[in-house]
């Protein structure tokens, strides 16, 4: 099993993204199945994630509606966030931060 954890930043604002729902879900032939959730904490971290078998593929879903409804009174254009990637045998951990503005994202796989 693979350990799975990330952090959301804020780069509009310039600090970590607290209160982000996250999702994680396991992709199988009849679809997405949800393997847990968890909300961002004041450090913008979600590490309590489940964990997750090699060569599976997996999707994070942030809600980063909820974030900007709590951080602006603007309807967001990005109102989620899907990241689908998939876990490569023998790694023992997979750290995927998103960096967060109201009008663009970026992902990368973290450390």
């Amino acid at each position: 099993m693979t350990g799975i954890s990330t952090h959301v930043l804020d780069t509009s604002l310039g600090r970590p993204a607290a209160g982000v729902p996250v999702e994680l879900a396991l992709q199988t032939e009849g679809g997405w199945q949800v393997l847990g959730a968890s909300v961002t904490d004041s450090d913008g971290r979600a590490e309590d994630l489940p964990a997750a078998e090699a060569g599976s593929v997996v999707r994070l879903r942030f809600g980063t509606a909820a974030y900007f409804a709590a951080v602006s009174d603007g309807t967001p254009f990005f109102p989620e966030v899907a990241v689908v990637f998939t876990i490569a045998p023998a790694q023992h951990h997979y750290h995927v931060p998103l960096l967060l503005n109201p009008f663009g994202y970026s992902v990368y796989r973290g450390s």
